[in-house]
């Protein structure tokens, strides 16, 4: 493989030809159903330049995944503002990625993005279970008039694939009840707390081939503060980290998804964290193969 070319418009500010790249980032800089903090169309763009600025030694791993080959995709450009067609181009260009032979790691944009990738996920891939990291269920029907709200995701990824969501602590009632109802493995952060063994139940709920969508209000507002809806109590750094080095140690994860940044002028504290748990996962994947 020829060495990663500087590019700071890159992922980490390198880049490797497509063609020889292991890991592609693609950028999907979609907003069209926010409610409440707004400009997660800029999420790719701030979370590409912080990696700028991430260190490209894994200390704890001893390797610098970097080298096996990242290529960063050009932005998925919307020509329009209806959110069908906006939400059928996602699908359309995931469908057309090599995403049985690289893994591919897309950055949002608001989380309505997930649905069109899981489903063409769905069409490469059986037995999939969707690790679903937030503080919402986003188990509406429908939201604000439609039915591929951000608010709604997780209940048109239900359509194709398991969820077991992680983090949650803000849901409406009919929520609730939903998940009571058809058994959705939910866990909560009040139970979390009191449960030392929550990230291996987790791992045991998913199938073999994981997605894993990361809402960045999954974490506590303290360490990302720049999201769109900001919830008290949640995730800390290290308890992502450890699940997701568990379920890749345990299970296939066969893509990914960071979604909902919200930059801010004043901080750019959630953009790096993005930045950083981006390669982090990237990181253990190619050690694990490694070793």
């Amino acid at each position: 493989m020829n060495k990663p070319v500087a590019d700071r418009n890159s992922f980490l500010g390198f880049t490797t030809s497509i063609e020889e790249a292991k890991v592609l980032i693609l950028p999907v800089p979609y907003e069209q159903t926010t409610s409440y903090g707004t400009g997660t169309r800029n999420g790719p763009e701030a979370i590409i330049k912080a990696s700028n600025y991430v260190e490209l030694f894994d200390e704890e791993l001893g390797i610098e995944a970097y080298l096996q080959g990242i290529h960063t995709l050009k932005p998925i450009e919307f020509e329009t503002k209806l959110i069908e067609p906006s939400i059928e181009k996602i699908y359309q260009t995931v469908k057309r990625l090599p995403i049985k032979d690289k893994f591919v790691v897309s950055f949002g944009g608001e989380h309505s993005i997930t649905y069109p990738i899981i489903k063409a996920y769905k069409e490469q891939f059986s037995h999939i279970s969707v690790l679903h990291i937030d503080a919402h269920s986003d188990l509406r029907d429908e939201y604000e008039g439609t039915i591929y709200s951000h608010a709604s995701v997780m209940a048109r990824v239900m359509e194709v694939a398991d969820i077991v969501q992680v983090g949650v602590r803000s849901q409406s009632k009919e929520e609730y009840n939903l998940v009571k109802r058809k058994n959705i493995r939910t866990f909560y952060m009040h139970d979390i707390q009191k449960n030392k063994q929550w990230k291996e139940q987790v791992v045991s709920s998913l199938r073999d081939n994981i997605y894993l969508t990361i809402d960045l209000d999954g974490f506590d507002p303290s360490i990302a503060p720049a999201v769109g809806t900001p919830e008290p109590g949640g995730l800390m750094w290290y308890d992502v980290i450890d699940l997701i080095k568990l379920s890749i140690q345990s299970k296939t994860i066969i893509g990914c998804d960071i979604v909902e940044l919200s930059p801010q002028p004043y901080s750019i504290v959630t953009d790096f964290l993005a930045a950083k748990l981006a390669y982090k996962i990237i990181s253990n994947l190619v050690y694990l193969k490694s070793s």
